[in-house]
């Protein structure tokens, strides 16, 4: 019995949603297998919209020091707009779903529970479809609790349908390290469910939760847990627990033939093939929203195509710095002389030259940045070397209005295919978990739980091996370590929605986030080139109250729990 979701909002957002009038009964839903199977689909419904659907067509990397953008919600964010009457990450978007957080994550959980506490008796003819479903809802819970936590902050755990006359005011804010237990157990609960598949290898299925997907949040979970924004003791115990989680996953999913691809350029590319033998074994889930509209592809629309009408999202100098040098494995800096970063600490072991500043780079550096000379393969049917120097013909753009160009000197490579006139592929999907990311997970957590170890170093070599980086040198510190794995997330997941997270959960947004910088280039009379950095855009969400969103105003007066109330500094 497969579920259609291509239902997903014809169906289940249309009758299903008329059951507080009277006219249909959860007991009628239940009691009929196609409406129980589109009541499932609902759960999948409050799934928000990820990729380039932030504000206007934007990421969420220019809501870190990833990106820049000229657009009102990232310019509000850079302002300060964050209140809790007003978050620039939750304006209303034309092509998103979902953009309301607090609600929707809510509102999954609520679907969740309500399947679940129907489940048991429902129209599910087959035991073994009964069982997966349970699961899907169970581990669709926990991956919307996840998300809610990790945006907000603990949360009261709430497994039941709320009944009509149900008292708020007994809710009360538990720690977070209980709400991830729970997270956690319900994710290893499902992890022992073997009627989930360990893949989605039929098309039919395709945008199903897994048990690999059980992996990667509790993974994830466990992390942040031990993370020092939750674990401002730095308990062992809990980076212990997280590493352990890490390796739980990649031994199971790696068990059951999950790898990495090997060609990071053009894995972002494309949606994952669906097969029982795919050639995109390291995606562990995609998300199942196809584009809204298909002829404003996001090349066209936003990301990068030089000269379009916007050019959206671009890559800050911040960003290209953490490129390390290929030959060496070397960063290129050890950090900035100065608070405004115009001023790097070059690292003489390096072999950079900053006269070249783009020759012999991370090869993930090219498949996701166009840099100065970089080549883009179809700019009116012909390859076209990119020109973002002084009067180029993508130069910088600094006067205030016109969206059309770079404002960093720099533009977005990663998800763009140069060989498509439109840029994008239409079918392209949001990978939201990848195995890289367990394997940064594991070499993080261990080397705060063990220092440095050989598994810390297997994992983190794993992810740098794909792309020809040299392994790590041996004789690192745990603190060296600890800056070269937080680095290599950097570069592996830049422009994944992991800056923005990573940087609270280190608790080092005051290091990051205070201001953004780019790169002038000027094109000498010998032909030869000359740089200059500048500060892009200061920006003023960096305190610590910033490290988590406040709760919409509305929802914290709902329940008078002190510590639910509202988020500290808000």
């Amino acid at each position: 019995m497969v579920l259609s979701f291509l239902a997903l909002s014809a169906c289940s957002r249309d009758f299903l949603d008329i059951t507080p009038d009277g006219r249909t009964t959860l007991e009628e839903i239940f009691q009929d297998e196609k409406r129980t199977e589109a009541y499932l689909n609902r759960v999948y419904g409050s799934m928000p919209s990820y990729f380039w659907k932030y504000g206007f067509f934007d990421f969420l990397a220019p809501f870190s020091d990833e990106a820049y953008a000229y657009s009102g919600a990232a310019l509000g964010w850079a302002a300060g707009m964050l209140t809790p009457t007003i978050n620039p990450l939750h304006t209303p978007q034309e092509r998103g779903k979902g953009v309301y957080h607090w609600g929707t994550f809510w509102a999954g959980i609520r679907d969740a529970n309500v399947f679940l506490a129907n489940v048991e008796t429902a129209n599910i003819p087959s035991p073994t479809n009964r069982e997966r479903f349970r699961g899907e809802a169970r581990l669709l819970r926990a991956f919307y609790f996840w998300e809610l936590i990790k945006e907000y902050g603990p949360m009261p755990i709430v497994t039941e349908p709320f009944a009509n006359d149900y008292d708020y005011t007994t809710l009360t804010r538990p720690t977070f390290e209980e709400c991830v237990n729970f997270i956690a157990s319900e994710c290893d609960i499902v992890i022992g469910n073997s009627n989930l598949p360990m893949r989605i290898t039929t098309e039919a299925e395709r945008g199903r939760f897994t048990r690999a997907v059980a992996y990667a949040i509790k993974s994830q979970a466990l992390l942040y847990n031990a993370s020092p924004l939750w674990n401002p003791g730095n308990d062992k115990g809990r980076w212990t627990r997280a590493a352990e989680a890490a390796k739980q996953g990649v031994d199971a999913l790696t068990a059951q033939g999950y790898a990495l691809v090997g060609d990071y350029s053009n894995y972002f590319l494309s949606k994952t093939d669906i097969s029982s033998a795919p050639g995109d074994r390291e995606t562990i889930y995609e998300v199942h929203e196809p584009q809204i509209d298909p002829v404003f592809s996001i090349i066209n629309s936003i990301p990068s195509k030089p000269g379009m009408f916007k050019v959206g999202a671009t890559p800050t100098q911040e960003l290209v710095d953490s490129y390390e040098m290929q030959a060496t494995g070397e960063p290129v800096i050890l950090g900035y002389q100065d608070e405004e970063h115009t001023q790097p600490i070059y690292n003489p072991a390096s072999g950079y030259d900053p006269a070249n500043p783009y020759v012999g780079r991370d090869p993930r550096f090219y498949a996701t940045v166009w840099y100065n000379g970089a080549a883009y393969d179809n700019i009116g049917g012909e390859i076209h070397l990119m020109e973002t120097y002084v009067g180029g013909a993508d130069q910088l753009l600094v006067a205030p209005l016109g969206w059309a160009f770079t404002r960093t000197g720099y533009y977005l490579r990663k998800f763009i295919d140069p060989k498509l006139q439109s840029g994008q592929p239409e079918d392209t999907r949001w990978k939201k978990y990848r195995l890289a990311e367990l394997y940064l997970n594991l070499a993080e957590a261990e080397n705060e739980a063990n220092g440095p170890t050989g598994l810390a170093y297997s994992a983190i070599n794993t992810v740098r091996s794909r792309v020809h980086m040299p392994d790590l040198p041996q004789n690192l510190t745990q603190e060296q370590f600890r800056q070269r794995v937080r680095n290599e997330r950097r570069v592996e997941l830049a422009f994944e929605e992991q800056r923005f997270w990573d940087v609270r959960r280190w608790k080092i947004l005051d290091q990051t986030d205070k201001l953004v910088t780019g790169m002038e280039i000027t094109k000498e009379a010998d032909h030869s080139f000359s740089y200059k950095r500048f500060v892009t855009e200061y920006r003023a969400l960096w305190a610590d109250k910033n490290l988590l969103m406040p709760i919409p105003l509305t929802d914290a007066s709902i329940i008078p729990d002190f510590d639910l109330h509202q988020n500290p500094g808000y």
